[in-house]
């Protein structure tokens, strides 16, 4: 389900065309036993990941304030003294109120702007989303450890609907939204998640307001557009070589079949070993007909690595470079997993991040 639980560290700022710069005053409210004089961290993330403080309040009777002037359209987070949790929230000009438990701060209430106010909706929906999603994960698991076949797929299905509500709302929100920073955050973290494809990032990233494109995550996600031109559909797939499970070199043009998928995967990954009974069975229907599968690791090591492919049944090949796990992931901008690549008799790369039905689907056109 990792590609299913939408994570709540996104920025969001709409952005108020011409209006008055009357700075900001931010009000917190903390339940629970906090002493006075307990330090509260105003922070932000500055070039290259460092942390930037802002401003430093202290608790009285429960309460803090922040004031000053939005500085940046990138979020911040409120930190309090001698605790790892943190608080997501995003400075722009009006007054914010905060309230929260010390015990529970990610579980924060924020209003009072615009921005905050349509980060609270956006959170409630994502949450509603993801505890279906968890639900169904848990389940799974207790399957799983039964081995019962029936049910492990059925609640497989379960879980992609759940995925294809989770990607629907997001889209929806993101183009709803062009001025919002978070939907230059939401379309990022789906694309490097290869929840959506570079055509439909693309697409969704033109659609966002100049101010937008000029924050981090979508200068983040421009990047990586351009990165991936080598590896978009129509482009010849890199070579690569890498050692197979006896210790052999093997060469991708050694690998190619009537049709090859390049399936980056590893041991630790959920959403991978959820998705490899699927591959199995495509495999086995139309590995005589053509179809090469080439499994590259981004496994921790070797006996990891090995056990999962024993474990899962994987019978193509499979390749693993321990001493540079990340190499050809790099090669291929793979920045999560799975990810899957489609290369016709001739390395040239078909389609790519083909799962569930929609893969079959694919074999059967390209080699029934």
């Amino acid at each position: 389900m990792k590609k299913l639980v939408i994570t709540l560290t996104i920025t969001l700022m709409v952005i108020a065309c011409g209006e008055k710069n009357d700075g900001f005053v931010l009000n917190g409210t903390l339940r629970g036993d906090v002493a006075d004089g307990t330090k509260v961290f105003l922070k932000t993330a500055g070039e290259n990941n460092t942390i930037i403080e802002v401003d430093t309040a202290t608790i009285t009777a429960g309460n803090f304030t922040f004031k000053g002037e939005p500085k940046s359209l990138e979020p911040h987070v409120i930190l309090l003294e001698n605790s790892r949790d943190n608080m997501m929230l995003f400075i722009e000009n009006g007054t914010i109120e905060l309230s929260a438990h010390k015990d529970s701060l990610r579980n924060v209430s924020i209003i009072g702007t615009t921005q905050n106010d349509v980060f609270t909706s956006f959170k409630e929906e994502s949450k509603a989303i993801g505890e279906k999603g968890m639900s169904i994960q848990s389940d799974y698991q207790k399957a799983v450890a039964t081995q019962d076949t029936a049910t492990i797929k059925a609640l497989q299905e379960e879980m992609q609907e759940i995925q294809e509500e989770g990607k629907t709302f997001e889209i929806a929100f993101a183009k709803e939204n062009p001025n919002a920073v978070i939907s230059g955050m939401i379309i990022n973290r789906m694309y490097a998640s290869k929840i959506i494809s570079d055509e439909e990032a693309k697409e969704m990233l033109n659609n966002l307001t100049e101010e937008v494109k000029n924050t981090k995550a979508a200068k983040s996600l421009i990047e990586a557009l351009e990165a991936s031109k080598s590896t978009a559909i129509g482009a010849k797939a890199p070579e690569f070589s890498a050692p197979t499970p006896s210790g052999e070199d093997l060469a991708l043009k050694d690998a190619l079949g009537k049709v090859t998928i390049i399936d980056f995967w590893a041991a630790w990954c959920v959403p991978c070993r959820q998705e490899n009974p699927n591959v199995v069975n495509v495999y086995n229907k139309y590995h005589e007909k053509g179809l090469n599968i080439i499994g590259v690791s981004l496994d921790k090591n070797a006996e990891e690595w090995k056990k999962a492919i024993a474990e899962d049944g994987l019978t193509w090949y499979q390749v693993y470079n321990e001493k540079n796990v990340q190499e050809i992931a790099q090669l291929y901008s793979v920045n999560a997993i799975p990810s899957t690549f489609i290369l016709d008799e001739n390395g040239v790369i078909i389609a790519k991040n083909l799962r569930g039905k929609a893969l079959e689907d694919k074999m059967a056109e390209l080699l029934q």
